[in-house]
């Protein structure tokens, strides 16, 4: 009896296990068809939602990746040099190598020696204007027949200009001295009577031995101790030895003088201390015989063409150049 309580016992027992157990089984199941559904569906996610809609939770889930997507953020490429066997053999390489000490330039050079040198660049550069390009030269009045077709043309470009061209005898010039002797004689008169002046320059000419003798060399013999006992000042006596100077160093010669254009001869004649705009005016007019050169600041000049046109006041020189254009290429007149 009691043994076949115990064998109901169990056999109820193993009832319940087995009925316990295909409980579970569909339970099991629907567990794994839940984890395949949930990892079908993060795959999908992760191969068609782009990075940065993915949420840090399904990026923990997601099964690992061999490769992502290309970012849209523009990259800066670094400047990486890549050696290869070929590329360590080669001579060339993509980097250019400067080198520390550079052959300097011709212009490099030129600057540098102008700037350690600037008192022989000056030199050389006052050289290089007297024997720039020549121009056209008007020619002097000295000429043939030049004087009378100078003044045909004023009777005809200004008929005020007539009755003075009749009452008046056609200009005649001196002899033609070098321009050497001639820009010497000038600074000698500079601001002094003619009567004084030339008691200056009759000295001037015995201390150098006669007017053959007046040359830069000479010039540049006598001291100035030595001129100022025969009447020049030490300031005019500093004027021509530059003068003498220029012509020693080759700036200026008389043959380039005689050849240069009016503009291209004020310019290099102003270079010499102590002749400025009348002086060269007057050498032009008086010495080389130029035909169209008109001293705007000669006060001499100024009144008379306040007389001619019948002006109330002086006129300035702006106003010299506009009265008197008409009479171009024959100012001088």
């Amino acid at each position: 009896m009691g043994e076949q309580t115990q064998v109901q016992t169990q056999t109820q027992t193993q009832s319940q296990t087995q009925t316990h157990n295909q409980t579970q089984q569909p339970q099991q199941s629907h567990g794994q068809t839940q984890e395949l559904s949930s990892s079908t569906v993060t795959s999908i996610s992760t191969t068609t939602i782009a990075p940065t809609s993915t949420s840090p939770t399904e990026l923990s889930n997601a099964p690992s990746r061999t490769s992502s997507p290309p970012s849209k953020i523009p990259l800066r490429p670094r400047k990486i040099r890549k050696l290869s066997p070929e590329d360590s053999d080669s001579k060339s390489s993509q980097i250019v190598a400067v080198p520390e000490n550079p052959k300097p330039s011709a212009v490099t050079t030129a600057t540098t020696t102008a700037a350690a040198k600037p008192a022989k660049s000056k030199i050389v550069q006052q050289r290089a204007l007297a024997v720039a390009a020549p121009r056209i030269i008007a020619r002097s009045l000295s000429f043939e027949g030049e004087v009378e077709i100078a003044l045909r043309h004023l009777r005809n470009a200004d008929p005020l200009l007539a009755p003075l061209i009749d009452i008046h005898q056609a200009p005649t010039f001196d002899n033609f001295h070098t321009p050497f002797l001639a820009l010497t004689r000038s600074i000698l008169y500079q601001q002094l009577a003619y009567k004084a002046g030339t008691s200056i320059y009759t000295r001037f000419i015995s201390l150098c031995g006669g007017e053959t003798g007046v040359v830069p060399e000479t010039v540049l013999t006598l001291t100035p101790q030595q001129l100022r006992q025969i009447g020049v000042s030490g300031r005019k006596a500093s004027y021509l030895h530059d003068l003498a100077r220029k012509y020693q160093n080759g700036i200026l010669s008389d043959s380039a003088i005689v050849n240069m254009d009016d503009k291209s001869l004020f310019t290099m004649l102003t270079m010499v201390n102590g002749i400025g705009s009348w002086s060269v005016h007057m050498f032009m007019i008086f010495s080389l015989h130029r035909p169209d050169v008109l001293p705007i600041n000669d006060l001499g000049v100024r009144k008379g063409v306040q007389l001619l046109y019948n002006l109330e006041e002086l006129p300035r020189p702006s106003q010299m150049d506009q009265l008197c254009e008409k009479w171009r290429p024959y100012r001088v007149e």
